[in-house]
């Protein structure tokens, strides 16, 4: 049996050996949250299930969109012998949401969050050459608050809201290290300097322990740098790139350098190696321009939320994963915003090789509803933070990556009271920082701007007539772009507590990080239900005709930045997208390209 997404999981941080565990799985859904109690954990469970999908999905055999409060899985599995005289880890890319793993019997971790990875280590537990049981439980409550991006709380997809995705999404698998071993690196370019800048954590010091790092190019070797790793936990090295090898990573031309990372005894052997990647690139802010490598690159993003229609939040393959990137290039896009999901690694994989900007973003649109609070004064617990800084460390080095998004339409200082949403805003903004300071971030996409100065200012604008989208959106010239207001959403004056739900801008880059939206679905079925932003074209040349004016007033706009279109494909009842759920074609493609051409003035001022 071909396992399903077989391919490496982890593609910035490679060792030769590892175990997939995908592929069937015993399953049972658990409504009552009771099985602990009946003795799931210890007997054999009634379904079978493909992982890495969700029990909702139809590649995961089961296509259930009913709630699950909770689910078991269970399996057995032989670590293979040749990993003798080795730690055994065992890796969740992602499940969904709080998880307890057992093997055989025995408690060896547990995880809150749906979206980042996490590890337990087997040590003392299982051993290489032993056949042994894993058994899984995920709870995912529907009232709990957590971030869950567009997961329906109610059953069933509905407005820009999906269905949900429980348990396990993505892939399960073990791998070997060495009692003294490399831990994920965090990988910085430095443009200026024409350096790789390397922080290695490691596990267990010893004295003589060295860290080397070869930095290599299609001609062979860059440059060698070693250094001790006897004394720090992360020991640093700078691997400096001679002028005749400097090459930058851009969106013309995504270059990237192999990186081989070893450790080193005292006596010479190599005790670890993993392979990985660099991209040499910088992100500047001057003025409202945001600078790639000290270039103006105007970001033509689209929103991509990341959906399929048979694997749900769970791409079908990897190569569906380089596909969407490839539709988006091919409709004129350089980049998109990564919207309230955050995106497996072979996506970014890719993106880091296809050259394709992207805005790393939190699945938070809610921790109930709209926005980290809600109207029933649910807060977001320590794991919501806690989540975010795991899927900082894990993306960080990706050079694909240039803006992080923690959260997205705040807007709960209209009714409640403004401290609460200041503290988390500044709270996820700040945790961002203090994780990366080399790309900008914006305290929350669109709705309530409540951190001073963020780097980064924006709104979200799904006005369909192009006349006005194009004076609301003139004034950025004179500092006075246009700023989402409770207004705009026919809340009642009464129920207004603070009417200033955004502090004011001061002069940052802005861009539309959300417009259009425009509704499109000729083929739409008898009682099918289908939804878009305002009043759907009559024709496909009234489309045409409201799309490239919509673009032309962004793009005829030297201050600003870029703009991000949604959105890639339909999802479900959405239908909006510039192609279909399915992939295929709606639209001349060369007339969606073409629309989002500068005119030739405004690139030469750039």
């Amino acid at each position: 049996m071909t396992l399903p997404r077989s391919e490496y999981p982890r593609p910035q941080f490679v060792r030769a050996d590892w175990l997939c565990l995908n592929g069937e799985w015993q399953f049972e859904a658990d409504q009552g949250d009771s099985g602990l109690d009946r003795g799931l954990l210890t007997r054999d469970l009634k379904d079978r299930i493909t992982v890495p999908f969700c029990p909702e999905s139809l590649l995961s055999g089961i296509n259930n969109l009913d709630y699950y409060h909770a689910v078991w899985y269970r399996r057995t599995v032989t670590i293979p012998e040749a990993w003798i005289g080795q730690r055994v880890l065992l890796h969740f890319q992602a499940v969904d949401y709080d998880t307890t793993v057992w093997v055989n019997g025995q408690e060896v971790g547990r995880h809150r969050g749906g979206f980042a990875s996490f590890t337990f280590d087997l040590d003392g537990v299982a051993q290489p050459g032993e056949t042994v049981t894993l058994v899984v439980r995920a709870r995912d409550p529907r009232t709990a608050p957590q971030p869950r991006g567009k997961q329906a709380r109610e059953y069933g997809p509905e407005g820009a809201i999906y269905v949900r995705t429980t348990g396990i999404w993505q892939t399960v698998w073990l791998e070997p290290v060495p009692q003294l071993a490399l831990r994920r690196p965090r990988i910085t370019p430095d443009v200026a300097n024409s350096t790789i800048r390397l922080e290695q954590p490691i596990t267990n010091n010893r004295p003589g322990l060295r860290l080397r790092a070869v930095l290599k190019d299609a001609a062979g070797v860059v440059v060698t740098a070693e250094t001790s790793a006897e004394y720090d936990l992360a020991p640093r090295l700078d691997l400096p790139i001679p002028a005749d090898r400097k090459r930058l990573w851009s969106t013309t031309d995504p270059h990237l350098y192999d990186l081989e990372i070893s450790l080193i005894d005292a006596q010479g052997n190599v005790v670890d190696r993993a392979q990985s990647y660099a991209g040499l690139r910088s992100i500047a802010i001057v003025g409202k321009a945001v600078k790639l490598n000290g270039k103006t690159v105007f970001q033509r993003l689209v929103l991509d939320q990341g959906y399929y229609p048979d694997g749900l939040m769970t791409a079908p393959s990897d190569e569906a994963l380089r596909r969407d990137i490839e539709l988006s290039m091919a409709a004129g896009f350089n980049g998109a915003r990564l919207h309230q999901k955050v995106f497996e690694e072979r996506f970014l994989y890719h993106a880091d090789r296809l050259g394709y900007l992207v805005w790393g973003e939190f699945g938070d649109w809610g921790c109930s509803h709209n926005g980290p609070l809600d109207g029933e004064h649910q807060m977001p617990t320590a794991a919501y933070i806690t989540e975010w800084l795991e899927v900082l460390e894990r993306d960080y080095s990706h050079p694909a990556i240039i803006g992080w998004c923690p959260l997205n339409e705040t807007w709960q200082s209209i009714t409640d009271n403004i401290t609460q949403l200041d503290v988390i805003t500044q709270g996820m903004y700040l945790a961002t920082k203090a994780m990366d300071t080399t790309r900008p971030v914006l305290d929350t996409s669109g709705y309530s701007h409540r951190v001073p100065n963020a780097d980064i200012y924006d709104s979200h604008d799904y006005t369909q007539d192009p006349d006005t989208f194009a004076k609301r959106h003139a004034g950025l010239a004179e500092d006075k772009p246009f700023l989402n207001h409770f207004n705009d959403w026919g809340v009642p004056s009464h129920m207004v507590r603070n009417p200033n739900w955004s502090l004011p801008y001061k002069g940052q880059p802005y861009f539309v990080s959300e417009f259009g939206g425009i509704w499109w679905n000729p083929d739409v079925k008898p009682g099918e239900v289908s939804w878009g932003y305002g009043e759907r074209p009559k024709t496909l040349d009234e489309f045409y005709d409201r799309f490239n004016r919509l673009f032309a007033a962004l793009l005829d706009d030297v201050n600003m930045f870029g703009y991000c279109y949604t959105q890639l494909t339909d999802v479900f009842q959405e239908q909006n997208g510039v192609y279909r759920f399915d992939r295929s074609t709606k639209f001349d493609m060369e007339c969606i390209r073409l629309a989002q051409q500068r005119p030739a003035a405004i690139e030469l001022v750039e």
